[in-house]
């Protein structure tokens, strides 16, 4: 048998570290077997998939140097990798599902499940459907599928007794069916979810071990179940500890960076990323710190995994980084790298149509653009306060920008300046003193080019890292500040 691993990254939004380390063991595993690693799109959720997404996931995976022997940017024999473009092989399975009674169509209202929802949150019950239409006729689904009712097909599944199944680092694991809900596997709109599609591309493209995060251990029973209907070979399951901030929550953009466009823009190097990704809960035979990608190939096992969860710290990161820098490159190679980063002719072009209105000599560059090629700014709570807002408002125009802009998907400076202009008129501020404090926290200035501009330039990553840290320089805002604040944000919009 031929070891196949994959990874399934959803194009929703910003590349995350996490499905770099989940990649990144994904390939040394397969390596180790001399088999092949595969890449594949899971991009069911077509209200929020974008190509630009896929593309950004894409072109980080590679900047950090993973490669993959199948994907859609590749080819290969099992394809096509993209779950949009199968849609036509899951409606076959769903049908298959029907057809041997492991699956039904549910016709329940969206208001309906609003309504069980929060009844069964009110009586402190299990959430999950209530299999209210299984009681449905085979006349009744006939002919409401003939008038085209709109409606979703979900999985059998038992109500009683337990899920055993194996991990490759865990050992046993036993889930109770009771804890399983009756998942729906084709949507309205004929498209798949996650757990029907996973499955069958899993099967079709001949995957032998699925190694994802902890977080999909409690689905794996529906996974096993839906192999079970089919008649198919389970794989093996081996599941990775999730990636944990310092205070050992789970790695959130809240409190750590977590996109690698990020870490990229700041001026790490993909080889020190790499290098920390793999130190993630593993670590080298000799526990040495600083390794290559084919240095930890080479001695790769496993079941050197650790399950305590792996805390992602960026000091220690930046520490990592600083020993790259210093040991492994010359200052030829160095100045090579600060060019191919942030000193080149596309960055300068980008830059020089806003600043040529500003300068005098060529030595006002410096000062202009300093903030278009740093990491986090120098700026002060007092340098946030000068905007003139009293602090709780202060506080609501940058968290109300963030969450705005989190939203945009498509970035250019008329969408973020659609974006920004919609929340300033919402909150009742004229635009110029809603975007007062924006200018400080992403420019570190008031006096900078136009703060879309700006965030154009600087890009979705850091313009979000920027507001963030703004955020955090004004004190926080704590749980329960920022729950009020998200309904007031809703109301907002």
């Amino acid at each position: 048998m031929t070891v196949r691993t994959r990874i399934a990254p959803s194009p929703t939004g910003d590349p995350h570290v996490g499905t770099a380390y989940v990649a990144l063991f994904n390939m040394a595993f397969a390596h180790s077997q001399g088999g092949e690693f595969l890449l594949r799109i899971e991009d069911t959720d077509q209200a929020r998939s974008t190509p630009e997404s896929e593309k950004a996931i894409l072109d980080a995976l590679h900047w950090l140097g993973l490669e993959w022997d199948e994907g859609p940017d590749s080819g290969g024999s099992k394809g096509p990798y993209r779950q949009s473009e199968r849609s036509d092989i899951y409606r076959a399975y769903a049908d298959q599902l029907l057809d041997s009674g492991h699956a039904f169509r549910c016709f329940c209202s969206s208001d309906r499940l609003d309504a069980l929802r929060g009844q069964q949150i009110e009586d402190k019950e299990q959430i999950g459907y209530d299999g209210h239409c299984l009681s449905l006729s085979q006349d009744e689904v006939a002919t409401r599928v003939a008038k085209k009712e709109s409606h979703v097909v979900r999985m059998q599944v038992p109500r009683e007794g337990q899920c055993t199944f194996n991990d490759m680092l865990r050992g046993e694991i036993t889930i109770d069916w009771g804890q399983i809900d009756l998942q729906i596997l084709l949507k309205a709109d004929g498209m798949p979810t996650y757990h029907l599609a996973n499955v069958v591309d899993d099967h079709l493209m001949e995957i032998s071990h699925v190694i994802r995060g902890e977080e999909w251990i409690n689905s794996a029973p529906k996974h096993i179940l839906l192999y079970q209907y089919f008649g198919w070979d389970l794989p093996v399951f081996c599941h990775l500890p999730l990636l944990r901030n310092v205070d050992k929550s789970k790695l959130s953009k809240r409190k750590n960076p977590t996109s690698i466009l990020f870490y990229q823009r700041m001026g790490y190097l993909p080889e020190a990323l790499l290098n920390y990704l793999g130190r993630m809960g593993w670590s080298m035979p000799d526990e040495r710190e600083k390794f290559t990608l084919p240095e930890m190939l080479e001695v790769f096992d496993i079941q050197r995994v650790s399950l305590g969860g792996p805390v992602f710290d960026v000091e220690k990161l930046s520490w990592l980084n600083g020993m790259w820098i210093r040991e492994e490159l010359t200052d030829e190679q160095l100045a090579d790298r600060l060019q191919e980063w942030a000193l080149n002719r596309d960055t300068l072009m980008a830059f020089l149509p806003f600043a040529k209105q500003r300068m005098e000599t060529l030595s006002d560059i410096a000062p202009l653009g300093s903030y278009l090629v740093s990491g986090m700014l120098p700026i002060t709570p007092e340098d946030l306060k000068s905007a003139g807002m009293e602090e709780d408002q202060l506080l609501e125009v940058l968290q109300y920008a963030l969450w705005r802009l989190e939203s945009v998907q498509q970035w250019s400076r008329d969408n973020i300046f659609s974006g920004l202009k919609s929340v300033a008129a919402a909150m009742d501020i004229k635009l110029k003193p809603f975007l007062a404090p924006l200018f400080i926290a992403i420019a570190g200035s008031s006096s900078s080019i136009s703060v879309m501009d700006s965030m154009n330039l600087l890009g979705a990553d850091m313009s979000r890292a920027r507001l963030r840290y703004a955020i955090d320089l004004l004190g926080g805002v704590g749980k329960k500040k920022l729950n009020k604040m998200e309904k007031a944000y809703q109301n907002l919009s």
